[in-house]
């Protein structure tokens, strides 16, 4: 990491003209540079810089190429907060399942509710993510509409994501402060930027597995070849043919898996690969963070449809506008399968699915939220 004394704006002006002028002959080291320049605050580029940067990235289609992603990843993940290794035992490995937003499709927060059930049946996962942008929920919003607390102190991940809890969520507007200064001008910039796609790839936790949601085709191959650049050992990257960044329950997703360096594009299918019916992407529209609680402790204590929510708990129709609670439940079913198989914890999506769904009907995944709210919590009471 540059010092940041060498930097200025006057530094900066050189890659952003190089940007501008020349987009095809912008290389990695060049966006590592800028990207070094962003994160570094005022001593780096100015406002304008920074809009007009991120403007040429956007405008050039550099930000949609896999050397540059995975190279602005590795400058924003080394001005993250550092955590303490995790020791979880051989041949643990730590897995994330997050998804790019954008989709406009406004589903539940089925990514957080996967990875609940997915601890609950084994797997240890670190989830990362902020609250809502560009939905009615984000991951933190549901998380602390199920009163988790999570401000504790980096330092205490290592007593909270254990063996026997085996899920943690990593808040990440804590844990990137280098972003706190770029928020305003991301804000004014009428587009989607880097910084809306980058945030799967910063986990501080440093996942070896990834199931990564994309809201576009074209972004597919973008993530899984910068995942491999950035040494993730395994992942699926997934974007629904409705555009949606998560396994779709209505139909065909595209996927790519990635294994031992080597990407496979593959097609999942909710009724071929997980032996589960297909349900209409209405029928899992998420609410507010609130409601969206009370729906995942339902299911996570195999309780009935709330009756408020789902007056037509059993409607599985592919044509109904409601939300329903079974299509819901399919919808996490599927999306914690391809944790559970990433995790190593199950070899195919179909046992992903029954290992998810034991995970809910008996208690495990709910286990591990409670042990989640807990030692979350004590490790804030020790603040």
């Amino acid at each position: 990491m540059s010092s940041p004394a060498l930097l200025s704006h006057e530094t900066f002006k050189p890659l952003l003209k190089h940007l501008l002028s020349s987009p095809s002959t912008f290389t990695p080291e060049l966006a590592t540079q800028a990207f070094e320049h962003l994160a570094s605050g005022p001593t780096g580029a100015s406002e304008a810089q920074i809009g007009a940067f991120l403007a040429g990235l956007t405008l050039s289609g550099v930000d949609q190429r896999s050397d540059i992603v995975a190279a602005c990843a590795k400058v924003m993940r080394s001005y993250s907060v550092k955590i303490d290794r995790l020791d979880l035992g051989e041949g643990e490995v730590v897995v994330d399942i997050v998804g790019t937003g954008g989709d406009g499709h406004d589903t539940f927060n089925v990514s957080t509710s996967a990875a609940i059930v997915a601890a609950g049946a084994g797997a240890i996962v670190c989830k990362h993510g902020n609250k809502a942008s560009t939905s009615t929920s984000g991951s933190a919003d549901l998380l602390l509409s199920l009163s988790c607390p999570l401000t504790f102190p980096p330092s205490s991940l290592s007593t909270i994501l254990t063996p026997s809890t085996r899920f943690a969520f990593l808040f990440a507007s804590l844990y990137h402060p280098s972003m706190a200064a770029l928020a305003p001008i991301r804000k004014s910039l009428p587009f989607r930027t880097i910084y809306n796609v980058l945030g799967p790839l910063i986990n501080p936790a440093r996942p070896q597995g990834m199931v990564i949601g994309v809201h576009s085709y074209a972004l597919g191959e973008v993530f899984a070849e910068a995942l491999r650049e950035l040494g993730t050992e395994r992942a699926l990257v997934v974007c629904g043919k409705e555009g949606l960044d998560e396994i779709s329950p209505a139909g065909e997703t595209w996927a790519w898996s990635l294994e031992n360096s080597i990407i496979t594009p593959l097609t999942l299918h909710p009724t071929r690969d997980f032996n589960l019916p297909l349900h209409a992407l209405s029928t899992v529209r998420g609410g507010p963070s609130s409601q969206n609680a009370i729906t995942l402790l339902a299911l996570l204590t195999n309780s009935p449809a709330p009756p408020a929510i789902f007056p037509n708990a059993s409607s599985t129709d592919l044509d109904s506008p409601a939300p329903s609670f079974e299509a819901i439940r399919d919808f996490i079913l599927i999306n914690a399968s391809a944790v559970l198989v990433v995790a190593g914890k199950a070899k195919t999506f179909v046992e992903g699915v029954e290992l998810a769904r034991k995970s809910m009907e008996e208690g495990g995944a709910m286990e591990a939220l409670e042990g989640f709210r807990r030692t979350a919590g004590e490790a804030v009471g020790r603040e």
